[in-house]
């Protein structure tokens, strides 16, 4: 007999971590966060909507088929754009001031923003941050289809860079990276006594050596990191996600190991990547549910905290549970979608994107094993272990549409 859990508040996977996604609101979440802990993250990310006026999507590839062909998707809302200026700049200045609270002294934010939006942020920026904390306004400049004659291609996004104080940790070094050989064309070329190549340009009487084989920090213009195409294997599917390497970037330059990075439109999760490869710890929030899912599929299971309700209605499905000598198998043998109000979906096991077996504490699911599909291996595993003194097993199903149900097994 399977019993539905819809008091489940929380879901650990992989024991206690370093990252955590919240689903909700991201003022909502962040005056809680403000009350339990202020002054907590030492870098804040935040790719907040650019006042586009527009409707965006996630793209979720179904099934074994549509992992591996990338042609079977559902197109599901992942946010609307879609708040007049008045009410947008409103919401701006709130998120901004909650995150101000949650920076750390020496905390740095970057707001991720683009034409519409840059330079009515930058005012506010000015005026919750403080016009002698503004830092850098960087400009990430990039390749994409599309060109219009009516104006210049509009080609690049505008990072702002604010510090809570003057005493903020921003460490450049960390970030550099070799030049690349088709940038520095308009540099002439040397070698060393110690037979070293290196470039060479000469201004006011002075000459500036930059040797091939160390690495040179960033300017505040970058092209040197591509947008994501539409066939990158990063991709999961996101409307605007953006790509590992510039967030890493700033990971890199603006926290340090241990450190809490903090995204409150955490979306595709590529910040939780970048955080937690550099040994950071990492707090998300998000409106849609789907961000759960993306983050699952960055993290595979280990060490992520999982806040959010779970989803309405139920599929079907069949569990069968194998007691052994030192563990229990639990094997997922049926599963169909639930299709309420959704229109065509995928059938049988195509309609399942992950699912977890634990157990639970209170209001707490806690997994012992867990499968989501992969960009490696479209293909799931349909059959999970538990340990033998778990007496009520229980397990999380996740479908193709992002949503979340726990069953306890009976």
């Amino acid at each position: 007999m399977y019993v539905k859990l819809d008091a489940i508040k929380r879901e650990k996977l992989g024991g206690e971590g370093s990252a955590r996604v919240i689903i909700g609101d991201a003022r909502v979440q962040l005056k809680r966060l403000t009350e339990e802990c202020p002054g907590s993250a030492s870098l804040i990310y935040m790719d907040p909507p650019f006042m586009t006026g527009q409707q965006f999507y996630a793209h979720m590839r179904v099934g074994e088929g549509g992992w591996k062909s990338g042609k079977g998707e559902i197109q599901l809302p992942s946010y609307a754009d879609t708040l007049p200026r008045d009410e947008y700049l409103a919401f701006m200045r709130e998120t901004l001031t909650l995150c101000r609270e949650m920076l750390a002294d020496d905390g740095l934010i970057f707001i991720h923003l683009d034409f519409r939006a840059a330079a009515r942020v930058r005012v506010l920026g000015d005026e919750i941050f403080g016009e002698n904390n503004f830092v850098n306004e960087i400009i990430w400049a990039y390749e994409s289809g599309g060109r219009s004659r009516r104006f210049f291609a509009r080609k690049h996004d505008v990072i702002l860079l604010y510090a809570k104080t003057q005493d903020y940790d921003l460490h450049i070094d960390d970030a550099a990276a070799l030049l690349r050989q088709d940038k520095k064309n308009h540099l002439s070329r040397g070698v060393d006594e110690d037979g070293r190549a290196y470039r060479y340009i000469v201004s006011g009487g002075k000459t500036y050596r930059y040797y091939e084989d160390e690495p040179v920090p960033p300017s505040d213009v970058w092209t040197d990191i591509s947008h994501l195409q539409q066939r990158d294997p990063q991709r999961l599917g996101y409307d605007n996600q953006k790509p590992l390497k510039l967030l890493d970037r700033i990971v890199r330059a603006a926290s340090r190991a241990g450190d809490l990075v903090l995204d409150p439109f955490c979306g595709a999760a590529t910040a939780l990547e970048a955080a937690v490869s550099n040994g950071r710890r990492f707090l998300g929030i998000d409106q849609c549910p789907i961000a759960l899912t993306c983050a699952e599929k960055r993290r595979s299971g280990a060490g992520l905290t999982l806040d959010a309700e779970p989803s309405q209605g139920a599929p079907e499905f069949d569990v069968e549970i194998v007691q052994g000598i030192t563990e229990q198998k639990v094997y997922l043998t049926r599963f169909m979608i639930d299709g309420t109000d959704t229109g065509p979906l995928p059938e049988g096991f195509d309609g399942l994107d992950g699912w977890a077996a634990g157990y639970v504490e209170g209001e707490e699911f806690i997994a012992c094993d867990s499968e989501t599909r992969q960009f490696s291996g479209p293909r799931l595993k349909l059959c999970l272990s538990l340990p033998m003194e778990i007496e009520t097993p229980a397990v999380r199903l996740t479908d193709a549409l992002g949503r979340r149900y726990f069953f306890m097994i009976r």
